[in-house]
């Protein structure tokens, strides 16, 4: 019975094909499949995402299987496709680097099976080069599909061969644990304290309403410091599809102790115009108080278009550097960003005011075969509050200094600059990655030298356009295990604040030299995986510029030297 369940599926299949080469249409291509169980049954009303892989993971369409288990879909453009296919009882099955042929049709068969029958839990030697205990744990869907969830102890992550983060029903729940000491914004009244801290992130599915990611961070240092996160995705797949976050930070700052409070709300919607265009388009609301409450509200929209097979393009319009998506994120390191998601906060005139920068960007991709792309991008850049850290001891009121070290923050006025920026990326290897990214960009600047009072150093800045170069190497060694990644920004002239800060968040580099490490601890297990963190922030303390006036002297620079290590522990 099994062989001729499978035998009547291919003659089903067959008319499918027969059946859509005569509806193809000129330059575009075919998709046809049916969905079988273990013993060859059709199965109806099973979910099919089709995602392009040449357009960043995007789902180009949805589809469900009729009532002989077929799928169709024609005007594909040629290029490679993913798919991955859902069905009530049954485990997902994934099937990548699907082919897609300009006035062909593809035929694709796709086996679901039972979750009784394909759970694989044997302890086996993996595949990859022998290291001492490594060893995995299988989730299949079948012999003759890809593995769902794969476990080692060599490794970070869970193996997930769908081409963007898998639905909730291919991920259980995982957590992680970060225990560590230092600010990831140094000086910034945003971000906890200079101090140790506890941060916790949880990834959750809720079936058929999505999936939740929640992080909290607790420090205490002259009393109770903390924030919560939590971002619902409704799609289960982060980046794609609507998206909920919520922020909400409490912290104690400043020399009297103030109680800062601040909250973020954003909602995000994402919408296929067509089949070579997406867009991307919310809100976010802010509120802070500290002394007196001040609130905004600033939308933000991405228009993501696929050109040509390897051109890729896109307008961007936001107020946030939160709103730059990294491909390979983690979702439990996504969720403790968050925490670090709320803008900065000034003081002007003695109430307290959002920084307020506003971006816009139009940003053209080209990939340069498998392994290379590059980037040219072209912005603006305009801030009515321009954020400007510092170190030293200061009364001033318009300096609002951390509590915890001689970190401050002033602000600098308003800029108003246009940039341009490219970059190429190369996958030298499985284990190296090389980023190479030159930009022209505005940035407030000292007229001169800066030897005025703290009331009038905002009229010794102007706004002037300088050159950048940065490189950036990261990795894995592969016999310690250790991730790394180390960058350095050369930057023509002085300058007080950031070049590009947009550019900085999407290719992860910062002003002078910034290295960051990571160091799986062996021995701890299945059960989870720790390991040791260590981020240092302008290692070399450069770019410094002294400020001489009627209070002591303090230093202005656009990133203070800082650090930040600890553990992490996933499960």
């Amino acid at each position: 019975m099994k062989s001729v369940g499978k035998t009547l599926g291919w003659i089903m299949v067959i008319v499918l094909v027969l059946a859509g080469s005569a509806t193809a249409k000129p330059g575009y291509g075919t998709i046809s499949g049916i969905v079988l169980d273990p013993s060859g049954t059709p199965q109806m009303g099973a979910t099919v995402w089709l995602i392009s892989e040449d357009a960043g993971g995007r789902t180009v369409s949805q589809l469900l299987s009729n009532q002989h288990g077929a799928f169709f879909t024609d005007r594909l453009k040629p290029g490679k496709y993913s798919l991955r296919v859902s069905l009530p009882g049954f485990l997902p099955a994934v099937e990548r680097h699907v082919s897609v042929i300009d006035n062909l049709t593809t035929l694709l068969r796709v086996q679901v099976d039972s979750i009784f029958s394909s759970l694989d839990t044997l302890r086996r030697p993996s595949d990859a080069p022998k290291e001492p205990d490594d060893w995995k744990w299988v989730l299949r869907s079948s012999a003759a599909t890809r593995t769902i969830l794969q476990w080692r102890d060599a490794d970070v992550d869970f193996a997930n061969n769908a081409p963007v983060v898998d639905s909730p029903r291919t991920q259980r729940p995982r957590g992680l644990v970060q225990l560590t000491s230092g600010g990831v914004q140094p000086g910034s009244p945003s971000n906890l304290s200079d101090s140790p801290a506890t941060a916790v992130s949880y990834d959750q599915g809720l079936g058929a309403i999505g999936r939740i990611l929640l992080a909290g961070q607790m420090s205490y240092e002259r009393g109770a410091s903390g924030a919560f996160a939590t971002v619902w995705l409704p799609s289960g797949v982060l980046g794609h599809g609507p998206e909920t976050t919520f922020v909400m930070r409490q912290a104690k700052v400043g020399l009297n102790d103030l109680a800062f409070q601040e909250m973020r709300l954003d909602h995000s919607e994402q919408v296929a115009l067509g089949d070579h265009l997406s867009l991307r388009a919310g809100a976010e609301f802010l509120h802070v108080g500290v002394m007196s409450p001040v609130s905004a509200l600033h939308p933000h929209a991405q228009l993501d278009a696929n050109l040509a097979s390897g051109w890729t393009a896109s307008f961007l319009v936001t107020s946030s550097t939160a709103d730059v998506r990294f491909a390979n994120s983690n979702p439990l390191q996504s969720a403790i960003a968050d925490l670090d998601s709320l803008p900065t906060v000034l003081f002007r005139d003695g109430r307290p005011v959002f920084e307020g920068r506003w971006h816009e960007e139009a940003f053209v991709k080209h990939k340069l075969g498998e392994h290379a792309s590059l980037e040219t991008a072209a912005f603006h850049d305009a801030a009515r509050h321009q954020a400007i850290f510092g170190s030293g001891p200061t009364t001033s009121p318009d300096f609002f200094q951390d509590g915890f070290s001689n970190a401050f923050l002033y602000d600098g006025g308003s800029v108003n600059s246009w940039g341009a920026r490219a970059a190429y990326r190369q996958e030298l290897s499985s284990n190296l990655d090389f980023s190479a990214v030159y930009s022209w960009a505005g940035a407030l600047s000292p007229r001169g030298e800066m030897n005025t009072t703290a009331a009038d150093l905002r009229n010794s800045f102007t706004t002037r356009n300088h050159h950048s170069v940065a490189t950036r190497v990261s990795g894995k060694l592969p016999r310690t295990g250790t991730h790394f990644a180390a960058s350095y920004m050369w930057i023509s002239g002085a300058t007080l604040s950031r070049l590009d800060a947009f550019g900085e968040a999407a290719y992860q580099m910062d002003p002078n030299l910034h290295v960051s490490l990571r160091q799986p601890l062996p021995g701890f297990g299945p059960a989870g995986r720790w390991e040791v963190l260590a981020d240092f922030g302008n290692l070399l303390a450069q770019g410094y510029m002294p400020v001489n006036g009627q209070e002591s002297r303090i230093m202005l620079v656009p990133v203070l030297r800082s650090f930040r290590g600890g553990v992490s522990f996933q499960f």
